[in-house]
């Protein structure tokens, strides 16, 4: 199975070895960078394998290839050679691995560091894009028959993940690590036995003094939350797709299930550019069952096998799931809303409520058809007036923009707002999109958005005398009705008690350190 790797990036050794003693449980080696090191403490680099008590990986890398050493190779070589230096007889005090480029030619140093048992890993860094022939690459870099090859490249898009993740299928020979750096890249780091790869490399994001490289998550999220270690080729894999996908808590959600349950499983996020480019890695991958989020809810529907009656009505998809034909499309967003804002408002339907929801894409189609099923009136406003238009005329709704005729008309739809865009999420911009609309105090207002907890639009409800609700307990009760799609049984109740508490303590303890 692939292994963690933990980077340690401060500037000194012994703030190095406070990190190491930190967080070692969590990873199975640790790479020194000695060129984010101090000038003085790199001449200290020799001791650090006996002082970390674990495997050690030596990397000094140059800054062309995305590090800090910005002096002439000579006196690199000499570094490598002063961590490599009086190497002892027991290789647990040696340097376990040596991370060198493709192009760095220095045989007596290579001999030396395979005499001691340092393993090295021969390293290619493209920092500006996907290598054409990733496989030809991979072939011109072997050498002996013990080093690790390692290809790490930055990936823009979905389609370059595609292909590394192909490539990764046909490279065969020698051990291997394959790293998409970037934010598109993320899932291909906890997914490293998928891809193949000898390690993965993390961080302890709260104590960097550097940055590490592009992407990598934290080292205790890696191992507390994804269980690493645990994946396996048989780990059933699910996810959620979308874009920039920072703010979603169902990794957490489902991940925390996956632990108490002790299921072989793990919920991953796939920020996503191209959902056809996804649903082909998704088949690779053998992704089992996928959550989707902004922007995807109505794009994803082209790619449905079959879909339930509530998709076909409300025009979008938020879970997908395999079926014998392919994806079988469902939407959870509709019940876990109506739920949540009917216990919020007291109410077992919304008959004789007049509404605003504000937006028009898929959250929004999943509300109007709640707010319609349940007897309620709506007008829907929307920056893109015609999107407005398309999804009222479904309902025989009031629409408009979100101007100041669309403000005006509020006035008789005002029992209760529903805020369905992303303006205010985490990750996007933090603007209210109803900016101009001054609350009165008695309307029932609802952000389907999470995290933050309390948006702009929020905020100011709130200080009107508004009574507000954010979309954490709809967020948690779709995704209950997610669960209940992908494994064939309803979510437990009891279940529900257990990541309420168990689980948010698993998810502080994270984020906190």
């Amino acid at each position: 199975m692939s292994k963690i790797c933990l980077c340690l990036t401060a500037k000194t050794i012994k703030r190095d070895m406070d990190i190491l003693n930190k967080y070692r449980r969590f990873a199975d080696m640790a790479e020194l960078r000695v060129d984010c090191l101090d000038s003085d403490e790199r001449l200290l680099i020799r001791r650090f394998p006996e002082l970390a008590g674990m495997p050690i990986i030596l990397t000094i890398r140059r800054d062309v290839d995305g590090g800090y050493f910005s002096g002439g190779e000579g006196e690199r070589v000499k570094l490598f050679a002063r961590g490599l230096a009086y190497a002892n007889a027991d290789s647990r005090f040696n340097f376990a691995y040596m991370d060198i480029e493709e192009d760095f030619e220095v045989p007596s140093l290579e001999e030396a560091a395979r005499t001691f048992g340092t393993r090295i890993i021969r390293s290619c860094h493209n920092l500006n894009k996907v290598i054409d022939n990733i496989p030809a690459k991979f072939a011109s870099m072997q050498r002996a028959g013990d080093e690790i090859i390692k290809i790490a490249l930055s990936v823009k898009s979905t389609a370059d993940v595609l292909r590394v993740f192909e490539a990764s299928k046909v490279c065969s020979g020698q051990d291997k690590i394959f790293i998409c750096m970037g934010h598109y890249g993320i899932y291909s780091r906890i997914l490293a036995e998928r891809f193949g790869s000898f390690l993965t490399y993390s961080s302890a994001l709260s104590e960097n003094e550097i940055p590490g490289a592009s992407g990598q998550l934290d080292v205790q999220e890696l191992d507390e939350l994804y269980r690493f270690r645990k994946i396996s080729k048989k780990t059933k894999i699910y996810g959620a797709v979308g874009y920039p996908l920072k703010a979603t808590i169902s990794p957490w959600f489902f991940n925390t299930i996956f632990g108490l349950e002790n299921a072989d499983a793990v919920y991953v996020p796939f920020p996503v550019n191209s959902v056809p480019e996804f649903i082909r890695l998704a088949k690779g991958l053998d992704v089992r069952g996928l959550s989707i989020t902004v922007p995807y809810k109505e794009t994803v529907l082209s790619d449905l096998a079959k879909s339930s009656s509530a998709v076909q009505t409300i025009g979008a998809c938020n879970t997908m799931y395999r079926c014998e034909e392919g994806w079988f499309g469902e939407n959870t967003d509709s019940a876990g809303f109506s739920d949540s804002l009917l216990n919020f408002i007291n109410r077992k339907n919304f008959k004789k409520l007049k509404i605003t929801i504000i937006g028009a894409g898929g959250a929004a189609r999943a509300v109007a058809a709640e707010v319609s099923r349940l007897g309620g009136k709506a007008l829907i406003l929307n920056r893109t007036v015609h999107k407005a238009r398309s999804l009222a005329s479904q309902y025989n709704f009031r629409w408009g923009g979100l101007d100041n005729q669309g403000i005006e008309m509020m006035a008789k739809y005002s029992d209760v707002i529903i805020q369905t865009t992303s303006a205010g999420m985490e990750g996007y911009d933090e603007a209210d999109p109803l900016e101009a609309y001054s609350f009165s105090g008695k309307e029932a207002v609802m952000d389907l958005i999470y995290t933050p907890a309390v948006t702009p639009f929020l905020k100011r409800a709130s200080a009107a005398g508004c009574r507000t609700l954010n979309g954490y307990d709809m967020v948690i009760r779709q995704a209950c009705l997610q669960y209940a799609c992908f494994f064939e049984r309803e979510f437990s109740q009891q279940l529900l008690s257990k990541i309420n508490t168990t689980g948010a303590n698993v998810w502080n303890k994270i984020r906190t350190g």
